[in-house]
């Protein structure tokens, strides 16, 4: 049975031992002692899997939100470095939105 990296993310190790157990190849031998760390990336390589997922951020321009965020913690660091609480206060927070965007845009 073919699967996906998301499906065998998913499994236990148990079921991920049994799935390594049908299969004879070298990257696998010691299978029953390897943790799911280990033996997830291995399976991936044996069975022609991509051994991660990509994710892409779309509707906006991330280069642009990472450049206002790098601007925006430049701007808190003079801010600490100043001792004014409120503005570092607002970057922190500008921050924390940009970032919040950008991970909701990923898909």
């Amino acid at each position: 049975m073919a699967y996906t990296w998301e499906e065998l993310h998913k499994m236990t190790v148990a079921r991920l031992r049994e799935i390594a157990k049908g299969i004879e190849d070298e990257s696998l031998r010691g299978y029953s002692t390897m943790h799911k760390h280990e033996l997830l990336p291995a399976l991936c390589k044996v069975m022609g899997i991509e051994a991660h997922t990509h994710h892409e951020a779309v509707g906006i321009d991330k280069t642009g939100i990472k450049a206002q965020i790098r601007a925006l913690k430049a701007k808190r660091d003079a801010a600490l470095e100043a001792g004014n609480p409120a503005d570092v206060k607002e970057a922190r927070h500008k921050i924390k939105r940009l970032k919040r965007k950008i991970r909701r845009a990923t898909a």
